[in-house]
């Protein structure tokens, strides 16, 4: 399987087509200087997914559970120093796609990260590093359950107003920052307070009904 590392916090890319076994390390962005990279699978099938689950460690994957028919896994990272014996993740990401009947095509990310990682906020094009400012100010807008937890979330401001852009919520869950940033934006009516998030790192048979979607894009 082939792997992409790039920067978490933009979209330098290191090392494109490396795979984890190679002496790959140190990654310097020229915009953050020295960081842990984000690895991506080129293609999103269930092996690399499982490598991604392994890395992962402490560190939730998270997927809506169960998914609703034709939806799929179409793409996710890790932010680690694979080379290393003891390697710590220090953030992942899931996006699946399907459809709704209002906004046509949906892609719902899902972020866990330790603070100043960066993904989210890379992720989402938003005018923060870390949600910190924008959670816990007044009632929270939506509350889902992750890993079996009630999680709360707020809006989180974003770098664009396109009304294709993105609808982006943050909270706390496990503690890290949880994001969940909805394309198109409208597509935020979908968030409920019935809204379950699994934890894939804690699967077992129902890992293989996982279903993959074609590789991403970008």
């Amino acid at each position: 399987m082939s792997w992409t590392a790039s920067c978490p916090k933009c979209a330098t890319v290191f090392a494109p087509q490396s795979g984890f076994e190679e002496d790959s390390g140190p990654f310097r962005c020229d915009n953050h200087g020295d960081v842990t990279p984000l690895w991506r699978p080129d293609q999103p099938d269930y092996d690399s997914f499982a490598r991604l689950v392994q890395l992962a460690a402490e560190v939730a994957v998270y997927v809506p559970w169960p998914m609703s028919p034709g939806w799929q896994i179409s793409d996710f990272g890790v932010v680690v120093d694979a080379s290393a014996e003891d390697a710590k993740a220090l953030g992942t990401f899931t996006t699946t796609a399907g459809t709704s009947d209002l906004d046509g095509h949906v892609e719902v990310t899902l972020v866990s990260e330790e603070p100043g990682v960066g993904l989210g906020a890379r992720l989402a094009h938003t005018v923060v590093l870390d949600p910190g400012d924008q959670v816990g100010k007044g009632p929270a807008l939506v509350q889902l359950r992750a890993g079996g937890h009630p999680v709360h979330l707020w809006p989180v401001d974003t770098n664009h107003d396109s009304p294709l852009a993105a609808g982006v919520f943050a909270g706390e869950a496990d503690g890290r920052w949880l994001w969940v940033i909805m394309r198109p934006a409208s597509a935020a009516l979908l968030l409920r307070d019935e809204w379950l998030l699994a934890d894939v790192t804690g699967f077992g048979p129902e890992a293989v009904e996982m279903p993959f979607g074609r590789p991403r894009t970008d």
